[in-house]
């Protein structure tokens, strides 16, 4: 559920990783990395809405899940999108009654990756000083309802980057058998300030102060 918005601290941090990618390389090399970035997470074709009703009990995070960031900048005048992805989530989410009383999620910042291992260097070295703070966190602080029929729901709690935490509201949607297997994906905005980083304005290549945390996490129950 919202709890992707672990993976947010990815996105601060890419932003500073970004800069030092262009001061050291220069613009042309920067310009010739740029790659699309990845289609934002959405529910599988076959993940009916999820009523809560049959999937108490506690979910782990499993494998196929991913969280990272997304974050737009203009480079030479051309806007672009450049995203960051791993597979390193780990995490439960409890349900009762209808509501998800209790979610924690970890994720494992120095392997949030994107098309280039330079940026992604700078990125775990500079940014985001992995090895001072190697994961990023959500934590639920209120519970949240799933109704029935529907697949979307708001998580609120407290995202943690670079040491950093902060309140966040998580949008949403959560999908799957309710018995065996659920899917929930979402992302939550990030303003690089709230967590210490400033987002470079190098006069070739701009990045917005603002960015997204974005994930899917597959959950089995147990």
């Amino acid at each position: 559920m919202r709890t992707r918005t672990k993976a947010a601290v990815g996105i601060g941090a890419a932003v500073v990783v970004v800069g030092g990618v262009v001061a050291i390389f220069g613009p042309g090399w920067y310009a010739d990395r740029a790659e699309d970035a990845a289609d934002e997470p959405t529910l599988s074709a076959s993940a009916a809405p999820a009523d809560g009703t049959d999937s108490s009990g506690t979910w782990a995070v499993s494998d196929g899940s991913f969280a990272g960031y997304r974050v737009d900048e203009v480079l030479q005048g051309e806007d672009v999108t450049v995203t960051g992805r791993t597979e390193d989530v780990t995490g439960q989410v409890t349900l009762a009654e209808g509501e998800v009383t209790e979610a924690s999620i970890e994720v494992k910042v120095a392997t949030i990756a994107t098309d280039s291992e330079r940026r992604d260097g700078y990125f775990r070295d500079n940014a985001i000083q992995a090895e001072e703070f190697p994961t990023a966190s959500f934590e639920l602080t209120e519970p949240a309802t799933l109704g029935e029929g529907a697949t979307e729901v708001e998580l609120v709690g407290d995202l943690t980057v670079r040491g950093e935490t902060r309140p966040v509201t998580v949008d949403a949607e959560v999908g799957g058998d309710g018995a065996s297997a659920l899917q929930v994906v979402g992302s939550v905005p990030v303003t690089f300030a709230d967590f210490g980083i400033e987002a470079p304005n190098l006069g070739f290549v701009s990045v917005e102060d603002t960015g997204s945390v974005e994930f899917s996490l597959e959950l089995v129950k147990g």
